[in-house]
């Protein structure tokens, strides 16, 4: 059975090779962070995840959660690691200290959460949820309610989520019935049902706050009718401690595909006179608010693509290492472990490689986060914000898709034994398939990227991000060999690919809307391998540089450029035909009538 390690070799690569570690150690409030202290992160995460975390993935994953009595209980072991998480400050790393965080920066807490997905994507789900509500409330909470809620929230020892969605109103919050009635003391009575509440109910932590989306009486319709509020499951004593039973409970908990650990709860509110709600913010801003969350759970959830490739592509390469089946195509009588087969090491450069570009991608948008939230110069801070907005439906659509992709990929190359539960392949196919769907399926992602972030704004954004992809592209005409010239040739044509993919868009948003949207995830997927395969192509030169400079390690560096040049053969060399797809494909998806199908 294949033990997670975490690839520690591969992120301080990239953390200071292609995000810019050293560069976001000089940001303001980043200046105790150094290259020494990064790694000593990164190696205890590294075995707190391999140790505690991913020894109950399979395990947690058969049993499940189950809800006994209106209590969820969590599989074996999981409460126990929980605790050890808030113990070890995992949960307090990217907040700030003054509500009890450690103020490192977002570059520095990505890889550790991929490692906790990695190791154990249902557990992580848990801390991910409580970020989302975490950020939110330090954004547009008052003071009361983040002395309230943020120092334990922060700590861990009380858990939040984001309760959006209910039976009518999916991606169409608009639709929401959920309402708040306004009480003389300024509280809310909140009555209503949520459904698909990721944690809803635990029994980690003393206390679990729900950031809930609901109406007023007089509010208008549609979105702009939604207010923002702050249901505890239990209420907050004076003294900080959880008291009263808040009137909200879970009613039961959906039996899925996959993440069997993590519950997801339908909630009830007010089934016995009214859950009693904080509002933050201000009145009918509740969906602008609650888009704080989901925009730092994108990110994050497009970080588990990248963490299920990883760890399903270590199941696969250990699987691949000892499975014995068939002669060397090359000669010999004796039979071969089966990676010595040229389409079993087909398959796996392709999950190596994806998950290298994911990873690289991921992490070099993390480091313009912490830019844009921490740059003195004000005009920095608003380019690399529009760089951010533009990578971010990229990171969580492309990423995930992609994951889905290594993850089945990781179970072919086990043959018969990856359709068997036994073997923990299964599981990682299983718990991929939902990150493409929740915090915004790749449809939504893909018209973010295309209404939002390119007709918004004639295409700029991608045009900034074109040209940097453009002066990668002449760094490698200036670099000898054969596989630069390759990877620069695929590079070229993706990058080309592209831009006239966002010159379309950008035309057909206004002209033909329908068409623009029936190419939306196409050019979303077109968008992230040629993102991808940029960051390969960055790899690639900075492997070179280190070899060059006598003091590197040799096996790695020359795997990378290896790498990056499978990239640009095997998955580059899909953007011209992608670019076709977003530019002349949108006739054969319009033009069957509702009744031929």
């Amino acid at each position: 059975m294949s033990e997670y390690k975490a690839p520690l070799n591969d992120m301080l690569f990239v953390l200071r090779e292609l995000a810019g570690l050293d560069q976001v150690a000089k940001l303001p409030g980043c200046e105790d962070v150094s290259d020494d202290l990064v790694q000593q992160i990164l190696e205890e995460n590294g075995r707190f995840s391999s140790e505690v975390l991913a020894p109950l993935n399979q395990s947690g994953d058969k049993e499940g959660s189950v809800l006994k009595d209106g209590a969820v209980v969590t599989p074996r072991g999981f409460k126990e690691a929980y605790r050890q998480f808030v113990e070890g400050g995992w949960n307090a790393l990217q907040f700030p200290a003054e509500y009890g965080g450690q103020g490192l920066p977002k570059l520095v807490s990505t890889p550790v959460m991929e490692m906790w997905k990695s190791a154990n994507m249902a557990f992580s789900l848990c801390p991910l949820l409580t970020t989302g509500a975490i950020e939110a409330l330090m954004l547009r909470g008052t003071e009361a309610q983040k002395k309230t809620y943020l120092p334990k929230m922060v700590e861990g020892t009380w858990t939040g989520t984001m309760n959006l969605t209910e039976s009518q109103a999916g991606s169409d919050l608009g639709l929401i019935k959920t309402r708040a009635e306004r009480q003389p003391d300024g509280t809310y009575r909140i009555r209503g049902e949520k459904i698909f509440i990721t944690w809803g109910e635990q029994d980690f932590t003393a206390n679990i706050v729900h950031l809930v989306l609901a109406r007023t009486p007089d509010a208008p319709e549609g979105v702009r009718g939604i207010s923002l509020f702050i249901v505890p499951k239990f209420l907050v004593n004076a003294d900080g401690s959880a008291g009263e039973r808040n009137d909200a409970r879970c009613a039961s908990l959906e039996h899925k595909l996959g993440i069997h650990a993590s519950p997801t709860a339908v909630m009830i509110y007010g089934e016995k006179g009214g859950a009693i709600g904080t509002l933050v913010g201000e009145e009918n801003r509740g969906l602008e608010y609650m888009f704080i969350m989901m925009n730092a759970a994108r990110f994050a959830v497009g970080l588990e693509g990248v963490a299920i490739a990883e760890r399903a592509y270590q199941r696969a390469l250990a699987y691949a290492r000892e499975r014995i089946q068939s002669r060397d195509l090359a000669g010999g009588a004796a039979s071969v472990p089966i990676i010595r087969q040229p389409d079993v090491r087909r398959m796996l450069m392709s999950m190596k490689a994806q998950t290298e570009a994911m990873r690289a991608l991921a992490y070099v948008v993390a480091a313009a986060m912490d830019a844009a939230h921490r740059h003195p110069d004000k005009t920095e801070r608003a380019k690399q914000q529009a760089f951010v907005d533009l990578m971010i439906p990229v990171v969580k659509g492309w990423s995930t898709e992609t994951g889905i992709e290594v993850a089945s990929t990781g179970l072919q190359v086990h043959g018969g034994m990856g359709f068997i539960e036994e073997t923990g392949a299964a599981q990682h196919l299983r718990d991929a398939r939902i990150t493409s769907i929740y915090e915004g399926t790749t449809g939504i992602q893909a018209n973010d990227l295309i209404g939002r972030k390119i007709a918004r704004d004639g295409g700029a954004a991608a045009r900034a991000l074109i040209g940097m992809m453009r002066g990668t592209e002449a760094d490698l005409a200036s670099t000898a060999g054969e596989d630069f010239t390759a990877i620069r040739e695929s590079l070229g044509e993706g990058i080309t690919a592209v831009a006239e993919c966002a010159d379309w868009m950008a035309a057909a948003y206004t002209a033909d809307i329908k068409a623009a949207h029936a190419g939306a995830v196409p050019f979303l997927k077109l968008t992230g391998l040629v993102c991808g395969g940029w960051q390969m192509a960055r790899a690639a030169l900075a492997a070179k540089k280190r070899l060059s400079s006598g003091v590197a390690d040799r096996a790695f560096c020359e795997a990378k450029i290896i790498s990056a040049r499978f990239y640009a053969d095997h998955v580059l060399s899909q953007a011209c035909g992608l670019r076709d797809t977003v530019v002349n494909g949108a006739r054969g998806v319009m033009a069957l009538s509702e009744e031929q199908f």
